[in-house]
This record gives structure tokens, sequence and C-alpha cells, in this order.
């Protein structure tokens, strides 16, 4: 349950929830009052705010969708983002090395949100997209950046179950909240995590975090591909080569430990 506006922005919170519904697929104004918990009067009026302003733009069958002002101010977040400019250069060289799709993706409102995305060069392309979110427990790159926070491993687990999301579940996944454990910690002893076709039947991949000055894990890089690119044998030989990708952009970060 999301916690009650602060007096007098309860318009604001509206507004931001407005956009939040159309982000997430809602795109009648009926359908974005309902999700929105508000009258049809008020969020027309949200509407018609945000589409003057540029946030949602109405297309021609009267649907809404996110508008310019938000690309504008997502590119600009992009590159205010101290991880984003340090690892550019890190994921170019990567991307060239290994020649299959890199991600560098960070942890946002529990989820993977994924910053950059350089799409390799054989294999098929993947759904991944910038700007777009994935479950932690289910990706490589989700599960890289959870391996500090144990405590999290079983009960993130157990809630992305819980979403019914017939594209995001595999019929395969059998996995339980005690194995998921076991293989995070053995993820946590190498430093590496694994996505086994686990968010994407036939997409493998090897991830490893990305720490800032203080040792948090900000952020995540990854390198994947499909299954005929990816044997088990190579998910072991690109598991250093990613490991130094990650620790070149967290020195780039000022962190001092150990790359290993």
């Amino acid at each position: 349950m999301n916690p009650a506006p602060p007096p007098g922005t309860q318009t604001l919170a509206r507004g931001i929830a407005v956009v939040d519904a159309v982000a997430r697929g809602h795109s009648r104004l009926r359908d974005i009052s309902a999700e929105v918990g508000v009258g049809r009067s008020t969020t027309h009026r949200l509407l018609q705010l945000l589409r003057s302003s540029g946030y949602l733009r109405q297309l021609d069958d009267g649907a809404y969708a996110l508008g310019p002002a938000l690309i504008e101010l997502g590119y600009q977040a992009l590159q205010e983002n101290p991880v984003t400019s340090v690892a550019t250069p890190v994921l170019r060289t990567l991307a060239g090395q290994v020649h299959d799709t890199v991600h560098l993706a960070i942890e946002d409102r529990g989820q993977v949100l994924y910053l950059d995305k350089i799409p390799g060069t054989r294999g098929a392309q993947m759904r991944s997209q910038v700007g777009h979110r994935m479950p932690l427990t289910r990706t490589g790159i989700g599960k890289a950046l959870l391996l500090d926070s144990p405590g999290r491993w079983s009960e993130t687990f157990v809630a992305e179950r819980r979403v019914v999301d017939t594209d995001l579940a595999p019929a395969d996944d059998v996995l339980t909240p005690d194995a998921f454990v076991t293989v995070m910690q053995a993820s946590a002893a190498r430093g590496v995590a694994f996505d086994l076709e686990e968010n994407e039947p036939g997409i493998l991949c090897v991830a490893a975090p990305v720490r800032d000055t203080s040792g948090s894990i900000v952020a995540a890089v990854s390198v994947s591909a499909t299954r005929p690119y990816m044997p088990p044998q190579r998910l072991e030989t690109l598991a250093p080569v990613v490991l130094d990708a990650a620790g070149r952009i967290s020195t780039g970060l000022g962190y001092r430990g150990s790359r290993a």
C-alpha cells in the first residue's frame, strides 16, 4: 500500500499516478481512472494538463501514451547518472570483445531497470530495452544486483513468483525458495550470477555487480546470448570477463576493493 502523500501534494501525487498508469499500459480514460482511483472528471483534467505539458500525448484513436517531455527528461537523467557515463566506454569495449548482447542495469523500486543495451551481432534479438523493467530473481543481472542482500533472496523470489505472467513464467521453472537461496549463495561466493533461460526461453547470461566508493552494489553488467552461442563452458569462460568489466566500472566510480 502506497503511503499517503504529504499535505498539499495530493494533486501532484495524482498526476504522477496518472503518468505511471499510462506507462503500465492503461491508455483509456476509464482504465486510467480506475487504476489511479479517482473520478473520471478529475482524471480527465489531469490528462489534459499532462498532455499540454508534453508529459503525455493523445493518439488519433483517443488513447493516451507517454509524451516527448518524458523522453527528454529520461535522456537527461541517463546522461547525468554517473554509472551510465562511467560505464559507456567499458560496455562498448566489452561488446566488441564478446559479440553478444551487453546490458547495464540498476535496481529501481524492486525491479531491474535497464540503463543501457548494446545488441549482439549474432543470434536472436532479446526483448529487453533501455527503460524497461524485469524481475530481479529471474534475470542474471537482477541476481547480481541482489548478491549483497541475502535477507531479501527468499522473500523476493516468492513475491515475484506470485505475479502471474506467462511471458515471465517459463513452464520449467521448478526452483523452490530454498533452492534459489542455495543458487544465490553460490553466486555471491563467486561474485557472478547466471540466468539459465529463467527469464526468456533460449537466452542465457552471466552478470556481475558494479560497486561505488562505499562498496555498495549500485548497478550490474551482463552478457547475454542465445543457447547455441552460450553453452555451459562459455558461461564459465565469460565469468571473469564480465567480472573484469564490472570491476573497471566500479573503479571509475571510486571503488577501491578487489575486482575478484
